[in-house]
């Protein structure tokens, strides 16, 4: 049997929607230097047909501890064009939707990010030996000093992740999950239990013909937003290439028609002062339009060609 992806977004809501426990368990790997959580509530364990339809739609998992504070957790396969934005976007909105009517700042709980990416964010060489990475509001000359615990936003460039080795045994053993799951001996290698269940039950949804049915329709609609974004790109470069094209003909034409006006006043200078330096010309044929038509005016009336060309 083959095994559905823990990457496909259906797929990964449906494993920790149906066992918070190792949502918590994923939770804490990510956050190791905090005290370990427990998952009491998911809010948004539906997941609506329209959505596995949906391009453009991430399915993510939203979940709250015993403190109150809240978890965004999200499952990504592309990178947007305004990643960054949306990422903060959606954070903030897990802070605010916490007040209702009448209630005051101080019940604001964290709301926490958690956000694992099926592709390398940072790509620059001076990011390639780091791929977890944890965003907080922290003084730029002083970044020990952290303004408050409101939001935060943990990054896991999975491909890079895997490649490094990176992270603490739990936080490495579940990137060898989303990474190799389908590899029965890379994954029997593994002995940390919460990936061991997290692997048996994403069995159990893979021997299930509905949830196989579903899984295949998400991956369809990716699929097709892939397809669409390709056909945009392509499309852009064509348009691209023929703005170029018209662009390149409309300053051809406006060289052309410049060197012809600048032929025609040398020519008229010649007969009124006689034969010009190779200073003048220079000048002449590096005028703009505006100064060519300024000096043809004061040909008439000018003395001399120090006239013509004067400033003022």
């Amino acid at each position: 049997m083959t095994l559905l992806d823990p990457k496909n977004d259906f797929v990964f809501k449906r494993l920790f929607v149906d066992a918070p426990a190792l949502l918590a368990a994923l939770i804490n790997a990510v956050r190791s230097t905090e005290p370990p959580i427990e998952v009491v509530e998911i809010l948004n364990p539906r997941i609506e047909p329209e959505e596995l339809a949906g391009k453009f739609i991430v399915l993510d998992v939203l979940a709250q501890d015993t403190h109150g504070r809240r978890y965004n957790i999200e499952m990504q396969v592309r990178r947007h064009g305004a990643w960054s934005a949306r990422s903060a976007y959606y954070l903030a909105r897990t802070l605010t939707q916490q007040l209702n009517g009448g209630e005051d700042y101080p019940s604001l709980k964290p709301a926490i990010g958690i956000h694992l990416l099926d592709f390398e964010l940072f790509t620059d060489a001076r990011h390639q030996q780091q791929a977890l990475w944890c965003f907080e509001l922290r003084d730029r000359q002083q970044p020990a000093l952290k303004l408050g615990d409101e939001l935060q936003l943990n990054l896991i460039e999975l491909p890079k992740a895997d490649r490094l080795g990176a992270g603490e045994p739990a936080m490495a053993a579940w990137i060898a999950f989303l990474e190799h799951w389908h590899e029965e001996h890379t994954m029997a290698q593994i002995d940390y239990p919460p990936v061991q269940q997290a692997l048996a039950h994403i069995k159990q949804l893979s021997a299930d013909e509905e949830t196989r049915r579903l899984a295949f329709v998400r991956e369809r609609a990716l699929r097709d937003e892939r397809t669409d974004i390709r056909a945009a790109l392509e499309q852009g470069k064509i348009e691209g290439k023929l703005e170029g094209r018209l662009e390149g003909r409309l300053e051809g034409r406006l060289e052309g028609k410049l060197e012809g006006e600048a032929a025609i006043l040398e020519r008229q200078l010649v007969k009124r002062f006689g034969p010009l330096g190779d200073e003048t010309s220079a000048r002449l044929k590096g005028a703009t339009a505006e100064q060519l038509e300024r000096w043809a005016e004061r040909i008439l009336d000018a003395p001399n060609l120090d006239e013509v060309f004067a400033e003022n």
